[in-house]
Order: structure tokens, then C-alpha cells, then sequence
């Protein structure tokens, strides 16, 4: 199973923006990623009216939309997924997942923290990594700024256990 790293903080706080540009700096250094969010909220997420949303509408468990570059699956559970249980669906291809949320989870995280939301962190199981701030926090753990995202993936590269990277290309100091 591919190692995972949970960015974690309270809404509007910048986990999404983060992860973007981590993708983008991991990517580049030959890495194949995949990212998991988890949403609190039980909004429906196929289109209404699609056909998908129309087999799932008809009692379907599972319905999957395949296009010749996209796989999409919407499955119904009885439980709320871990990020283990989804990295068994995807796959063992990747060298790392990403996911946005998980902050009940015990795997390592990442938190994004932001003045304006009070001195209060999330404070859940797992190891703290980091924290991505605007303000000097006192803690034990290295802190950065929202622009620093190049030292926050060198700080996950460096958490990677060695891999081989044939036919993934060099890695680029991006």
C-alpha cells in the first residue's frame, strides 16, 4: 500500500490550494500521486439525470462511467471509508496518496492553519509533520509559509520510503 499524508485543517484554510501545488511539485519530480478528499457533507455527486445517476437511482450498488482517459465509480457504503479501505479500490500503483480531510485518521498530516481562524489547531491522532502557516506557532514541528511549497514536498519526499523510479524520468529540483 502506497503511503499516505492527510492535509488536514478547518474549512477556507487553504487545503485544496496547498494540494494543488504539491501534485504539480511531486508530479515533477516523477512521482505517481493519487488524492483522496473527504467530504463531511452527503451531497450527491454524479449529475442528476445522467445515466449513471439513473442506474444508481434504480437501485444499482455500483455504477461506473469508463471514457477512452476516465474511470469514475460511484458505489454505495454502509460505512464511511478510510483511506486504507480506498487505496485497496485504486490500487497499489502509486507511490504516494494525498488526501484533503481524514483528520480522525493515524496517518501522518500535514495542517493548514490560518491567523484569522484563532490559535486553535486540529490536534487529532496521527504525527504531525507540519504545520503551513501565516503565523509563528509554538511547536515542534517544522513550519511554512502557504508559498513554500517546494520545502513541503521536499519534507514529504523525505518520508518516502526508497522506490525505483525507472521509466519515470529524472527528478527535476522544481
Amino acid at each position: 500500500m502506497p503511503p499516505i499524508i492527510s492535509i488536514v485543517g478547518k474549512s477556507d484554510s487553504g487545503k485544496t490550494t496547498l494540494l494543488e501545488g504539491l501534485i504539480t511539485r511531486i508530479k515533477q519530480r516523477g512521482y505517481k500521486v493519487a488524492v483522496i478528499k473527504h467530504s463531511s457533507k452527503d451531497d450527491e455527486l454524479d449529475t442528476v439525470n445522467k445515466d449513471s445517476w439513473r442506474f444508481s437511482q434504480a437501485g444499482s450498488d455500483v455504477s461506473a462511467i469508463v471514457t477512452p482517459r476516465k474511470l469514475a465509480v460511484f458505489k454505495n457504503l454502509e460505512h464511511n471509508m478510510e483511506p486504507q479501505e480506498i487505496s485497496q479500490l485504486i490500487g497499489p500503483d502509486y507511490d504516494l496518496i494525498l488526501t484533503e480531510g481524514f483528520k480522525h485518521g493515524h496517518h501522518p498530516k500535514i495542517e493548514v492553519h490560518r491567523k484569522e481562524q484563532g490559535k486553535e489547531l486540529v490536534r487529532l491522532p496521527g504525527r504531525l509533520l507540519a504545520v503551513v502557516t501565516d503565523e509563528k506557532l509554538d511547536l515542534a514541528v517544522p513550519q511554512f509559509s502557504k508559498d513554500e511549497v517546494k520545502k513541503i514536498a521536499d519534507l514529504i519526499e523525505s518520508t518516502l520510503p526508497a522506490r525505483h523510479k525507472k521509466g519515470r524520468g529524472e527528478r527535476l529540483d522544481i
